[in-house]
């Protein structure tokens, strides 16, 4: 029998503090049951003796300290998961908004799930095409990795990621595709547009999307990437399904966990955010990969705007050393309609050389690469240049340099939102802008490739 208690003595804010009940664990589920009959959610934080802090998912408005009660379940926040869930659209609690059905569980599973056992884990090494050149071409996307973006306030990473979830698919592979994607602390607009598009496009039919807007509790926004990633699990590693994760946006996740954090009174670390925010990010972030016994996968995509676009900010920072290298969004090239804005050369992936070559993308693929990265760096320093010197005071070589610069940035970067390359096409379009050089300044690429690929631009 489920005990009912009515010794609740604080709220504040997001917080609530219950005294003198017995045998209740950190993280267990309980409800609030308001004098009107209104049931409130929340859940075990602390366990001090007799007395536990608990966090309410909803709002703390209209809780009446002497008349509510409180009762706990006995059990973790958990999510009913089926492969009935692709094509719906749920809350940040797992809830359906989109006037559907309940979505009949084939298991209820907890909703902190475990970081995949390293011993377990299979390295990453299959190509996942975006269609995006600046990803597949330069950084590319490896199943099994962990890839953010980091973009700025304002920037288009919300075309950037729907984009992505349109057109992402694994290569040379059987296997089903589905993209899991939370959007975290969104506003209305933002949530419209990625409902709307996905609908429109058809990849509703492979994603399962979960919505948490800007006007829902903190509390919730701190459930919903692991909402996310526990329908990722099932449908990854019960249903053989290569799943690609995209959550959007982590700082809103990180601000909700600095908001609980100053209420719970923590001491606070870099900038306010709690001292554990590496390892809470670590938890989300490291549930994504390969498993040796599975034929699934779970591919993480987490998106996070990083405040005055400082890279040395503590979200970003943090997801840097614990994910597998960084795509960033440039506020120039956005500034000059060039779409998607992104930022080549301090963008990297750290899995990329696994994921390419024979077999995998094609023969020329490394050259290629390593050719565009080296000879668009070389051009944006001659352009430097040409603005402090002028034009004339250039080599002929700096000159075709800057040319190049101008022409990779207009047609292998900007690509608009709604194009869809093959992996051949971005390929393709390297060589045609390697053309512009004599073979002589090609020196990343092994001759023979140049013998079957070169073709000097008319």
């Amino acid at each position: 029998m489920i005990k009912e208690y009515r010794t609740i003595e604080e709220v504040a804010g997001p917080l609530m503090l219950v005294r003198d009940v017995e045998n209740v664990k950190y993280d267990e589920l309980g409800e609030i049951e308001l004098p009107s009959g209104e049931t409130r959610r929340c859940r075990v934080l602390e366990v001090d003796d007799r007395n536990v802090l608990v966090q309410l998912f909803e709002s703390s408005a209209g809780i009446n300290l002497a008349r509510s009660k409180v009762r706990f379940t006995g059990s973790g926040v958990r999510l009913g998961v089926s492969r009935d869930m692709l094509g719906r659209v749920f809350n940040g609690m797992g809830e359906p908004i989109d006037k559907g059905p309940r979505i009949i569980a084939d298991e209820l599973s907890d909703i902190n799930g475990a970081s995949i056992n390293p011993a377990a884990r299979a390295y990453p090494d299959e190509f996942i095409q975006t269609g995006i050149s600046t990803i597949d071409g330069l950084n590319t996307l490896v199943r099994g990795q962990k890839l953010p973006i980091f973009s700025g306030s304002g920037l288009p990473h919300a075309n950037l990621a729907a984009q992505i979830a349109r057109q992402a698919k694994v290569l040379n592979s059987d296997s089903q595709f589905a993209v899991v994607f939370a959007a975290v602390g969104i506003s209305f607009e933002e949530a419209d547009f990625f409902i709307t598009d996905f609908k429109k496009t058809g990849a509703i039919d492979r994603t399962v999307l979960f919505i948490n807007l800007a006007s829902d509790p903190a509390i919730e926004r701190i459930a919903t990437p692991r909402m996310a990633l526990t329908a990722a699990e099932y449908l990854a590693f019960k249903c053989d399904m290569h799943v690609l994760v995209i959550i959007t946006d982590i700082t809103n996740y990180a601000e909700a966990l600095r908001e609980v954090s100053a209420a719970r009174k923590e001491v606070p670390g870099r900038r306010g955010y709690p001292g554990y925010l590496y390892t809470d990010l670590a938890t989300i972030y490291e549930r994504a990969g390969r498993k040796l016994d599975s034929e699934g996968s779970i591919t993480m995509i987490p998106i996070l705007s990083m405040p005055e676009d400082d890279k040395t900010h503590p979200i970003p920072d943090l997801t840097g050393y614990i994910t597998e290298g960084q795509i960033i969004l440039s506020r120039d090239l956005n500034r000059r309609s060039i779409a998607p804005p992104v930022e080549v050369l301090p963008s990297l992936s750290r899995l990329k050389d696994k994921g390419i070559g024979q077999g995998k993308t094609r023969e020329d693929h490394s050259g290629v690469m390593n050719q565009l990265f080296s000879n668009y760096a070389r051009g944006k320093e001659a352009k430097e240049l040409m603005v402090v010197l002028g034009e004339a005071a250039l080599t002929e070589t700096d000159r075709l340099y800057a040319r190049f610069a101008d022409e990779f940035e207009a047609e292998y970067i900007n690509q608009g939102f709604h194009t869809n390359r093959s992996i051949e096409e971005t390929l393709d379009i390297g060589w045609k802008l390697l053309g512009i050089f004599p073979k002589g300044e090609l020196k990343r690429i092994k001759p023979e490739f140049l013998d079957k690929y070169y073709k000097a631009a008319e």
